[in-house]
């Protein structure tokens, strides 16, 4: 998800689409422990969307 995108969308939404990729994260790491993905580099991306999806809802909070 790009920023942009992430900048359009309200606090409650934000912190709603922030909880559920969360959860995907962890079950994607859980996934990738027990046989490996074909395509491992979705836990980085999903690692660094959780990153800017936190960084932009601290800034809106301050």
């Amino acid at each position: 998800m790009k920023t942009a995108e992430i900048r359009e969308m309200a606090i409650a939404d934000l912190a709603d689409r922030l909880q559920a990729a969360k959860a995907e994260y962890e079950n994607t790491k859980l996934a990738h422990a027990m046989s490996p993905l074909a395509n491992s580099a979705s836990i980085k991306a999903a690692r660094r969307d959780i990153a800017r999806m936190e960084t932009i809802l601290n800034e809106r909070k301050n």
